[in-house]
């Protein structure tokens, strides 16, 4: 019988659910946050950031991506056992409870401060909006069909972090970057959320997949288009070079092939184009490393 009781269950196996609550066995989300936030560093340090600002911000994102899965499991604690893909997770299936769940994400949090606290005073005061959005994100689900953009605010909240650590302000280059990443935001989570689209509307869940219906992939293509064009205007502004540019093509590339994977909006193509993101990600990182001056 107390096998069942989670606090009474060996500790490897609590250390295991502890690792899978944070989602460290699928880094993906870590990747999606992690690119942002390296796009900023290079293009505010003009392409050499200081290596306490790259392990800080590394290790922070991972942090803060933990941590937000934690509290994003907790809100959806009762959610997550009718999602076909949520149904296994820790919370769900009561291999962990709340209370743990609580504790785990307070050290998180507290561990990512920590860390902040390394940085200059703007990049700690900046530091409180970013864990506001990350707590209040899992909850947004419940009132808009838009908790996309919620994340997308709260993942490109590095990029002004990035830029205050780096130059102490937050220079137009900083915002134009950071709105790039919210929308990029809506385009890779639009295509998760398409994944899961048949759970949220049985169980009564909002996403931007539902909001735009049959016109889904319209509304992600426009987002790609804005997505692209906001990038060119990142290269104009930063000055970056030819080889900037290529990436570019390379990431347009990408956002089409991935247009052609969620073409049937079936579940495997639609999680195979978010993930995909990744890809480009680390494509435009590149550009932006290989086109500054000396690069």
């Amino acid at each position: 019988m107390t096998a069942s009781i989670p606090g009474a269950r060996p500790l490897r196996e609590r250390l295991r659910d502890y690792f899978l609550l944070m989602r460290l066995d699928r880094p993906i989300g870590s990747l999606l946050l992690l690119w942002p936030a390296l796009w900023a560093l290079w293009l505010a340090a003009e392409g050499t950031p200081r290596l306490l600002h790259i392990v800080v911000f590394v290790v922070g994102v991972l942090v803060m991506r933990s941590a937000g899965c934690v509290i994003n499991d907790f809100a959806d604690r009762d959610f997550d056992p009718h999602v076909e893909r949520t149904r296994d997770r820790p919370l769900a299936a009561r291999r962990v409870t709340s209370r743990e769940a609580l504790a785990v994400f307070v050290a998180l949090a507290a561990l990512a401060f920590g860390l902040v606290c390394l940085l200059d005073p703007l990049a700690i005061a900046l530091s409180f909006v970013g864990i506001a959005l990350a707590m209040t994100y899992p909850f947004n689900k419940r009132f808009t069909h838009l908790p996309q953009l919620h994340l997308g605010l709260a993942f490109g909240w590095a990029v002004p972090m990035a830029f205050a650590a780096e130059v102490g302000g937050l220079p137009p280059l900083a915002w134009l970057t950071y709105g790039v990443a919210i929308v990029w935001a809506l385009v890779y989570d639009t295509m998760y959320a398409m994944v899961d689209r048949d759970d949220d509307l049985r169980i009564g869940v909002k996403s931007s997949a539902i909001l735009f219906g049959a016109r889904d992939r319209a509304w992600v293509a426009g987002f790609q288009v804005v997505v692209m064009a906001g990038l060119v205007a990142i290269g104009l502004v930063a000055g970056l070079g030819a080889a900037y540019f290529a990436a570019l093509v390379a990431g347009a590339a990408l956002f089409v092939y991935q247009q052609h994977l969620i073409r049937q909006r079936d579940r495997a193509g639609c999680f195979r184009a978010f993930l995909n993101n990744n890809w480009f990600g680390l494509a435009i990182f590149a550009g932006i490393v290989l086109g500054l001056p000396g690069g």
